[in-house]
């Protein structure tokens, strides 16, 4: 990093994009991804310069960032072609809800605002172990997360986390630590067999169609089919380990299973 607090930062997600925003920080940056639209007037505000598994490396470079940060495996190519290239790069790989909370703390110490960033993330912290405690002793309804419908995709742990933590118990919970989609693929047979009593969908880029789910064979005797207890999560809201998760996603998985 040329300097600190880096002044120039490029986020080729859109967790840290949201963090920075919420951290005040959002004069930093000069560079987002394409999939970034929270808060929406980023759309408005940043040049995008990056897909999920591909980036424009030649306009990164022309932003001249002090600092790029990046997430997991799928970018890990193009974190090792701006470091080549001489770039300060920070690849995150949160998987759960301790994670995400420590990439806010993290991004808050990498742009000079730990106090800040402790502040938010301690916020979220006390407002899921408030929403734990309430719910302790209640009935916990089964519930199936489905990330995406073909192959059908299990929830990631973060999603896991946080039905558990809204009341449900996800029935597929030994899925839920594979941080690959396709280690967390599972058969329209085990969903049935596993019973679940709510289900909560939230296909990546595109809307849940409710009703083809209800119409899978042999789904019909799934409590969840039978009482009408299919949800859809906005893709947005959850599928992004970041804090609109523990915010509107949050919400949503509550409103759900009430």
């Amino acid at each position: 990093m040329r300097r600190f607090p880096p002044e120039r930062v490029v986020c080729l997600t859109e967790e840290t994009v949201e963090t920075l925003y919420l951290l005040g920080q959002d004069h930093r940056i000069v560079g987002v991804s394409g999939y970034a639209v929270r808060p929406p007037q980023v759309r408005r505000e940043k040049p995008r310069v990056s897909a999920f598994t591909s980036a424009d490396l030649p306009k990164i470079l022309a932003l001249e960032p002090d600092l790029v940060l990046a997430f997991s495996d799928l970018q890990a190519s193009i974190a090792a072609d701006l470091a080549r290239a001489g770039v300060a790069v920070h690849l995150f790989n949160q998987r759960d809800v301790a994670g995400c909370l420590a990439m806010i703390r993290t991004v808050g110490a990498l742009v000079g605002v730990p106090d800040r960033a402790e502040a938010l993330a301690q916020g979220y912290a006390d407002d899921l172990a408030r929403v734990a405690a309430e719910l302790a002793g209640r009935p916990r309804p089964r519930v199936y997360f489905e990330e995406w419908d073909a192959p059908m995709i299990s929830g990631i742990g973060w999603v896991s986390e946080l039905v558990g933590i809204a009341g449900g118990d996800d029935v597929f919970p030994e899925h839920a630590r594979m941080a690959a989609a396709k280690d967390r693929i599972v058969g329209p047979e085990a969903v049935i067999a596993a019973a679940p009593d709510v289900i909560l969908a939230s296909w990546c880029g595109k809307k849940v169609n409710v009703a083809r789910i209800a119409e899978r064979p042999g789904w019909a005797a799934i409590p969840a089919v039978r009482y009408g207890r299919i949800h859809e999560i906005k893709s947005p809201l959850i599928l992004q380990p970041r804090p609109a998760a523990f915010t509107d996603g949050f919400a949503a998985i509550r409103a759900a299973l009430a």
